[in-house]
């Protein structure tokens, strides 16, 4: 026999572990009512992954947990260390019910439940919060040619730093925050080629916080017309921070439009003229990693998962974070908050209270 849940959450990002917070705020109690469901072996989300120059300063920006603010640390500490011991504490302290390691593959509804998987395991529940992010679905898009590369080519995901590019020609392909991050770190140990599908738009006013609010106002719309979400950083436009000007100052942000195929030695522009290359990195962003919930038919006609706040139009029982607007470190608290308010409301309108251990035989 096994309990039905009031919620489980999947991810244990920063925007699972808000929820966590907020739902226990709002009179859930950890492990008998909601569970929280992580692919990775150890805390950290997708911090735990990310390439070890990427410091502390260079994220400076990362947004505090509620109720606990991120330690202080040197600039010069590496972000997969520090965020993920942070989210660790985090943990601890707030006895958050993480189960890991836990890849959920398929939820599915059954006779008014909804049944989750993975891992060998099942758990039944009355909501979900999805909160699985990005990290695990890089995107590459496909140019001819491709497969006849005979150097390196991989995505920011798999990045591991700048120093086995040494002496080589990196050929960087992407418009966002990462591609900029990534060349100027490149360029100090290997020559680069900046190349874009559109011009960069470049932001040149201060990034306040109103300015934040107003950039996942404009990727809510898309998300709540059921489009796909759109990153927040393709609304706020890139900002050249202070460790990058030094790269702008030598000419390293001179873009050049796509190629129009990939040979064995490099890549041909459209009027035939090649560049060489010995890698191509390919910082193309990432998509939601939604698979798992394909059997609730949540996606709209229009490609997107259609959310009315984090609430899925379709099923309103489902939250997203982590998903559109909320997949980033400015919207994922916020999320996480709207999450917990959309669960406790939809518990409210099903029969039994918040948390009632109603039982039914495992079926896992």
């Amino acid at each position: 026999m096994e309990a039905v849940l009031s919620s489980v959450v999947i991810g244990a990002g920063q925007a699972g572990l808000s929820t966590a917070f907020h739902l226990a705020r709002r009179g859930l109690r950890p492990g008998p009512d909601f569970v929280v469901l992580d692919a990775n072996p150890a805390p950290g989300g997708a911090w735990q992954h990310r390439w070890s120059s990427l410091t502390m300063a260079d994220v400076h920006g990362v947004a505090a947990l509620p109720g606990l603010a991120v330690p202080a640390a040197s600039g010069s500490e590496p972000a997969n260390v520090v965020v993920p011991n942070y989210f660790a504490d985090y943990e601890a302290r707030y006895a958050v019910p993480v189960i890991r390691p836990v890849a959920v593959h398929r939820v599915t509804e059954v006779d008014g439940l909804l049944r989750v998987e993975g891992a060998g395991r099942s758990w039944w529940s009355r909501t979900l919060v999805n909160a699985t992010g990005t990290w695990e679905r890089p995107f590459i898009p496909y140019y001819p040619g491709a497969e006849s590369f005979a150097g390196a080519q991989l995505h920011t995901h798999d990045y591991d730093g700048p120093d086995r590019f040494a002496g080589q020609h990196v050929i960087v392909v992407g418009g966002g925050a990462s591609a900029v991050q990534l060349l100027a770190e490149l360029s100090e140990v290997a020559t680069t080629t900046w190349v874009t599908r559109q011009e960069p738009r470049w932001r040149t006013t201060p990034f306040t916080e109103t300015a934040g609010r107003d950039a996942v106002a404009l990727v809510e719309e898309r998300v709540r017309r059921g489009l796909p979400p759109l990153s927040v950083v393709s609304v706020t436009g890139l900002a050249l921070r202070e460790q990058e000007q030094e790269a702008h100052r030598r000419g390293v942000y001179q873009r050049k439009p796509m190629f129009q195929r990939i040979t064995p030695t490099g890549v041909v522009w459209a009027d035939g003229r090649q560049q060489g290359a010995d890698a191509i990195l390919w910082a193309t962003g990432f998509r939601p990693d939604v698979a798992h919930l394909a059997a609730l038919g949540l996606r709209s006609a229009a490609g997107g998962i259609q959310l009315d706040g984090t609430s899925a139009v379709r099923d309103p029982r489902v939250q997203l974070v982590g998903y559109g607007p909320s997949a980033s470190t400015i919207g994922a608290n916020r999320a996480g908050r709207t999450a917990a308010l959309g669960v406790t409301r939809q518990l409210a309108m099903s029969d039994g209270p918040a948390g009632s251990a109603v039982q039914l035989r495992a079926t896992a």
